[in-house]
This record gives structure tokens, C-alpha cells and sequence, in this order.
């Protein structure tokens, strides 16, 4: 696999725009579209043949295997393929309270979880098939730990707490959240969708039974994410998909080896190189907000600034809407964390947990790098950026 030179990197400069939006989905890096291109136009076969043409299919599934293992400090024999994230965490919540011992029907979810997996303990929830518990968050952003141990009982099949939020970049303390729970009968579950590729997790070290990640996160391609379990969790998991009994009897459906062969390289790549990346991109986010507060009144940073990933930061912009600052930012990708329901806009729930009241959570905008952003990137969004906030407070009454 060839290395990516700088200028090799840069992402592809339409009309200068400036992508900044890396936690909604990442460029995939062309070294993974160099190993995918060849397994889309020159191999054939179903990896589940027992003929050459499968076998071939079959080791270049087995190699990414591994190297997703890697990535999570995970067992390879643990790695079950699927389409997404999404659907990793339904897996693991709907897998689990299908195979669940009998006493325990009692979910603990935190309040900074990602929508597939608030959503799916609610609905199961809704349906009388469990009980569920939401521990709540701290004003910056990560789980109560007391709380959640005051919730812990031996009714609780499985704790799913988000390595780190995508909204706030805010990273949950994993060792001591495994410590509370480790004892207690529950399986662990986190979707790490946001961390692995930026910052270093070993799950069989931390007592993590279940990850769930995605390709498109870590600069790989979109359709196809991972969930990795121990074997205590594995043994307890039941499938959601039903068919032809593929990985392990867990997912059933032909593999999507090109996909699966490219967040492969992409783990790999982000194993490789996240610690040394991930250094680069804080500064360059450090650079952003530091020089957006000093050219701004009005600018704070939400969630524990101590304890967020390096890529990300959530700024409010006092007496600015948020959504028409994003509007305004073009050609910036940034975005919010406000969503339609009901015909209505609302403001992020994960905001909204930490105890932000609703016209503060309106004002805030997320802006998140990597591995292609530039300083030259960086410098331009902080331009457009103070243009639109001063633009969208002009147009409140909101002066400088």
C-alpha cells in the first residue's frame, strides 16, 4: 500500500471549498481507493465459494479482518461485518436482548448516544420487550459516573455508553465506566464510531464486550462498518439478519468484499498513523477556535475541552443562529446538531442533556477536521466564519 504524499492528500479543490464537517463523513483517502479498485474490476467470486475464485474473496476478507481487530484492540475472530454502524448497533442492542438470560431485561443508555442507538433502546423500549434506564451527562458532555453506577443492578443485560460524541468531540472515560460495570453480569457496549480513528482504544484491555464502527469515519468507503465483540458477548448475541448463516451465523448476506477490503486499509492507514495525524489536526483545530475567539466577542466552546477528540470543536456563537450561520459559511461544510421533528426544528438532544438551555443549543456550530484539512483551510474558514456570524447578528439586531 503506497503512502499518501501531502499533495497527494489534499482533497480536491472545487471552487475552494472547505470541507469541515469530518464527524458526518470523511473523504475516503485514495490509498483505500487504490486496494478497493482492483477487488470491484478485476476479481470475482462469492467470498462463501469453496471454489479458487471464493477462496481469493474469502482471504482478502480474512486480512481486513485483522486489521479492523487491530484498530480496536479487538480479536479477529470477534470482527462480524455489516453495512454500517447503524446497523452494528442495532446488533448490538437487539442481538443481546434477544439472546438475554432470563432475569435480566434492563438496558442503561447514556444521553450522548448516537440516534441508531437512543432510537433502538426506545423502540424496544416502547414495545414492552425492555426496560431502560438513561444515564444522564455532566455539563461537559461525558456520562455521570454516579449515576450510572446508582442505576447498575443484576436486572441490567448491557450498558451502552458512546466512546465519544460526535457533536461535542467529548470523550467518555471508558476504563472508569468498564470499571463500574465490570462485576456486575452486564455486557459493555460503545460505539466507537468517532474515536478509532483518531485516537487509540484496546477494548480487551478496557473489559469493552461489544465495538461498533464505520468505514466512511475513518477516511474509508460508506456501506459497511464492523461490530467486534468478545467471546462472552458473541456467545450471548443472536442474529437480526436471516439467511445463508455468514459470519458465524450472526449476518447473514453475500460480504461486500470491496467494501470490506477497503475498511480494512482504512483501519490499517488510521493505526498507522492516528497518534501522529491526530497531533497535526489538534493544532489546527486549536488554531481555529483560539483565532475565532480572539476575532469574535461572543464565542465559547462547548463540553470538557480537556477531554474531546482532537479533530472536533462545538462553538457557540452568542446571538447568532446557528443554521443560518451555517448557511452563511458556504463554501464551509460546518454543520449543527438541530433536527426536524414534527414539521418543527429542535435543538440537539445531546446539548439539551448537558443541561444547555434551548436558545444556547440554537447558537451552536460544530466544526470538525481532518486528515486532508489544511492551515490554509483552517484560515479561510475563520474568514468565512467571522462574515456569517457577523452577517447573521447584523440580521438579528446583534451587533459586534
Amino acid at each position: 500500500m503506497r503512502r499518501a504524499r501531502r499533495h497527494e492528500s489534499r482533497a480536491p479543490d472545487i471552487a475552494r471549498e472547505i470541507y469541515l464537517d469530518y464527524n458526518g463523513s470523511a473523504p475516503l483517502d485514495p490509498r483505500v481507493a487504490d486496494v478497493m479498485v482492483p477487488v470491484l474490476t478485476e476479481q470475482s467470486g462469492n467470498a462463501s465459494s469453496t471454489h479458487a475464485f471464493g477462496r481469493r474473496q474469502a482471504a482478502l476478507v480474512e486480512d481486513a479482518r485483522e486489521k479492523v481487530a487491530a484498530l480496536v484492540g479487538g480479536s479477529r475472530n470477534g470482527v462480524v461485518f455489516t453495512a454500517s454502524a447503524t446497523e452494528a448497533n442495532n446488533l448490538a442492542l437487539r442481538g443481546t436482548l434477544e439472546g438475554a438470560p432470563p432475569g435480566r431485561h434492563r438496558f442503561l443508555v447514556s444521553a450522548g448516544e448516537h440516534a441508531s442507538v437512543s432510537r433502538t433502546a426506545k423502540w424496544l423500549a416502547e414495545r414492552g420487550l425492555v426496560r431502560l434506564d438513561i444515564v444522564p451527562l455532566t455539563g461537559g458532555g461525558f456520562v455521570d459516573l454516579e449515576q450510572l453506577e446508582s442505576l447498575l443492578g443484576p436486572d441490567v443485560l448491557l450498558v451502552s455508553v458512546i466512546a465519544a460524541n460526535a457533536e461535542t468531540g467529548v470523550m467518555n472515560p471508558l476504563d472508569e465506566i468498564s470499571g463500574i460495570v465490570r462485576g456486575t453480569g452486564a455486557l459493555l457496549h460503545s460505539d466507537a464510531t468517532q474515536l478509532v480513528g483518531r485516537v487509540p482504544l484496546e477494548m480487551e484491555e478496557l473489559g469493552i464486550d461489544l465495538v461498533s464502527l464505520s468505514g466512511h469515519k475513518i477516511c474509508g468507503p460508506g456501506g459497511v462498518g464492523a461490530l467486534v465483540g468478545n467471546r462472552r458477548a458473541l456467545r450471548r448475541l443472536c442474529p437480526q439478519v436471516h439467511g445463508g448463516g455468514h459470519e458465524r451465523g450472526l449476518r447473514s448476506g453475500s460480504l461486500n468484499v470491496a467494501g470490506i477490503v477497503g475498511l480494512g486499509a482504512a483501519a490499517h492507514i488510521a493505526c498507522e498513523e492516528r497518534v501522529a495525524e491526530s497531533r497535526r489536526v489538534g493544532r489546527l483545530r486549536d488554531r481555529l477556535t483560539e483565532t475565532l475567539k480572539a476575532r469574535l466577542s461572543g464565542v465559547s466552546e462547548i463540553g470538557d475541552v480537556n477531554h474531546r477528540l482532537p479533530n472536533t470543536a462545538n462553538l457557540r456563537f452568542h446571538g447568532a443562529d446557528a443554521d443560518a450561520v451555517v448557511v452563511n459559511l458556504a463554501p464551509v461544510a460546518a454543520s449543527t446538531g438541530s433536527a426536524c421533528s414534527s414539521g418543527s426544528i429542535e435543538p440537539s438532544e445531546v446539548l439539551l442533556a448537558m443541561g444547555l438551555p434551548r436558545e444556547v443549543a440554537f447558537e451552536c456550530v460544530r466544526f470538525s477536521l481532518g486528515r486532508f484539512t489544511t492551515q490554509d483551510d483552517v484560515d479561510l474558514a475563520v474568514d468565512q466564519t467571522v462574515r456569517a456570524v457577523t452577517r447573521v447578528r447584523g440580521l438579528s439586531g446583534e451587533e459586534e
